[in-house]
């Protein structure tokens, strides 16, 4: 017995979707559907909505370190600074944004320790001697 198209009867295997194949959280159907829709283009590859899911979910990550940054520094608003603070804090990310330069994000909070003024034994003893005696 044969079905439309020369198929045969019988059962059909579960379908899977595209963002369990491609390992996201982002719903890359969805994403396929509206590039479709939006009509960006004549046609649209296989790879576009699964590019794009992925690129969605690196910028959801990075939203919501900058936004705990920002809150760290008691902001309301995320600026520039904090997309810096929280990208290089971030080990996977900074080594993804390792050679970008993210403007008006100024530099991490760094003192070499060659610049530190050095510790001595005379000082650590003095510091002992004028502590306050007891009555």
């Amino acid at each position: 017995m044969r079905g439309a198209g020369g198929r045969r009867g019988g059962d059909r295997k579960k379908s899977v979707l595209k963002k369990i194949k491609a390992g996201l959280q982002f719903p890359v159907g969805w994403i396929a559907r509206y590039l479709k829709k939006g009509r960006y283009a004549q046609r649209t590859g296989t790879g576009a909505p699964i590019y794009l899911a992925a690129n969605a979910w690196n910028e959801m990550q990075v939203l919501e370190l900058a936004g705990n940054a920002a809150r760290d520094n008691k902001k309301n608003r995320i600026n520039p600074r904090h997309v810096l603070l929280a990208v290089r804090n971030d080990k996977e990310l900074g080594k993804l944004l390792q050679g970008v330069t993210i403007a008006n994000g100024e530099v991490l909070p760094n003192i070499n320790l060659v610049l530190l003024p050095k510790k001595t034994a005379t000082s650590e003893s003095e510091k002992v001697s004028k502590s306050p005696k007891k009555a």
